[in-house]
């Protein structure tokens, strides 16, 4: 039963894409590499990474729809950080589910 958990936990990590600093179009990239293997792809960020995940999200879906993929589900949440002065902080979340038509 540990191997099934661990197998489900590796699978559930190879399908998703986790926003950042780099260029835009590496997101962009990496996602549509991963939904050619699964069958949905969840993109997360969360702070000022929102707003880049939202254009990545909106770029294969919109730009590159002769491919045929669609935004299933959006989740928005929060999540409690400490910060470098040691204040607790609520951090914004997103997480965009891409999947084919």
């Amino acid at each position: 039963m540990a191997e099934t958990q661990s197998t489900q936990a590796q699978r559930k990590a190879a399908n998703e894409v986790f926003i950042g600093k780099k260029p835009l179009m590496t997101y962009v990239t990496a996602t549509l590499v991963q939904l050619a293997n699964e069958p949905t792809v969840t993109i997360k960020a969360r702070g000022l990474s929102i707003a880049r995940a939202i254009d990545v999200a909106q770029i294969i879906v919109k730009r590159m729809n002769s491919l045929g993929y669609k935004i299933s589900d959006v989740r928005l949440g929060s999540e409690q950080m400490q910060s470098q002065n040691g204040k607790v902080r609520n951090v914004s979340t997103i997480e965009i589910d891409i999947s084919r038509k």
